[in-house]
């Protein structure tokens, strides 16, 4: 993947931990810049926190990669009724 990514801006949704986590440190190492995108909830949606996130963004760092979080909300655009507007 050397050279795929340097220089871009990659978006990694559910990057606190687990498999996100190590996407979006694999993405730093080959020189994207990531944003980070988790709200730290429990597999059900309770609960949130700013913690996994913060985590995930320190491992970037400490490796001088370029890391941001943005904790909203992602969520697929809705696809109109037919015969409507996009």
């Amino acid at each position: 993947m050397a050279g795929l990514v340097e220089g871009k801006v990659v978006v990694v949704t559910g990057a606190g931990g687990g498999i996100g986590r190590e996407i979006a440190i694999m993405m730093a190492n080959e020189g994207a810049k990531v944003i980070i995108n988790d709200l730290g909830v429990s597999v059900t949606g309770e609960g949130g926190s700013a913690t996994p996130a913060e985590q995930t963004k320190a491992i970037i760092n400490q490796r001088g990669g370029e890391a941001a979080i943005v904790d909203e909300r992602v969520k697929r655009r809705q696809k109109p009724a037919r015969g409507g507007r996009r």
